[in-house]
């Protein structure tokens, strides 16, 4: 799998030069029309983290792969990457139209009372991506023209404005998700969950063979949250529906679709890595947990 991929890296690939704010204190920004970035002579970015926020709106037929989905973008469509996740835009056709931000983390901390990778859109698990009817788009594209024309005005506090341009963005499209997932609790059954989800997804992506899963048991977990597992287990199952366990597995075996797919590491390699110490082990998880062998999904 490819390493994160920097900002730096992101503008030396697609249009060959570095912005003078990529690296001021206010946090990094920027817009483009998508239209600029496809067709035969486009630079394609490799299937990875990267490490700033992207949004997109666009039209056309097109593929996003990110973690070990691929969502089929027909029509209209809005979607979210973040850094803790790998994902690559495939376009299937040269008629694609839309336009993008990005933006670091710091970028946005003066707005928002949580982390990013907090929201919906952009925490793993969430919805990273809505198909859009026309008179959605009718209502959120101005929002980038104006983030577009405010990026090259001669404005002092552009910067400001963008950022608000970028919560109204970020707002209008919570609102288009059904009111019962915007629900906030702060039971300490929610708290023991975040930070079971945070515990659980510093492990990954893998990036490396030498990488390791170290967490893969409700007692590891447990033993680093400071609670019982039976604690652990009624907090999980009362916000999620799923036991610890469960949820292990499903992050496990998220993670072994993505390197069966997009790596050319051997099973081994992936068994290793993902915490088993026998390959034979290995497979005979992924195969109790999904019906088909490592080797079917490779083949794919």
């Amino acid at each position: 799998m490819a390493p994160l991929t920097t900002l730096e890296e992101f503008y030396r690939i697609k249009i060959d030069y570095l912005p003078d704010n990529l690296r001021q204190d206010i946090g990094h920004f920027n817009v483009f029309r998508l239209d600029d970035f496809v067709g035969p002579r486009a630079h394609t970015m490799p299937y990875s983290r990267k490490d700033f926020y992207k949004i997109t709106l666009v039209s056309g037929r097109s593929n996003y792969h990110f973690a070990d989905k691929t969502i089929e973008l027909r029509g209209h469509a809005l979607f979210f990457a973040n850094p803790l996740v790998p994902y690559h835009w495939e376009p299937l056709d040269e008629d694609q139209t839309g336009i993008f931000c990005i933006f670091t983390e710091a970028f946005l901390q003066r707005q928002l009372s949580t982390m990013p990778q907090e929201l919906p859109m952009f925490k793993p698990g969430g919805q990273p991506v809505y198909m859009l009817n026309n008179e959605q788009v009718t209502a959120l594209r101005p929002l980038f023209e104006k983030m577009l024309t405010e990026l090259h005005s001669d404005y002092i506090y552009k910067y400001d404005l963008l950022r608000t341009y970028t919560m109204e963005l970020l707002h209008s499209t919570l609102k288009l998700q059904p009111a019962t997932t915007l629900y906030h609790d702060s039971t300490a059954a929610t708290r023991i969950a975040s930070l079971f989800t945070e515990l659980l997804e510093r492990q990954f992506p893998i990036e490396s063979p030498g990488q390791r899963v170290r967490l893969r048991s409700a007692e590891s977990f447990a033993g680093q949250l400071a609670v019982h597992v039976n604690h652990l287990n009624r907090a999980l199952k009362n916000v999620t529906g799923k036991t610890t366990t469960q949820l292990i597995a499903s992050r496990l075996v998220q993670e072994a679709h993505a390197l069966l797919k997009h790596t050319a590491w051997n099973v081994a390699e992936i068994s290793y890595c993902l915490g088993f110490e026998e390959p034979a082990h290995f497979s005979n998880f992924f195969r109790k947990q999904t019906g088909v062998a490592p080797s079917t999904v490779r083949a794919v």
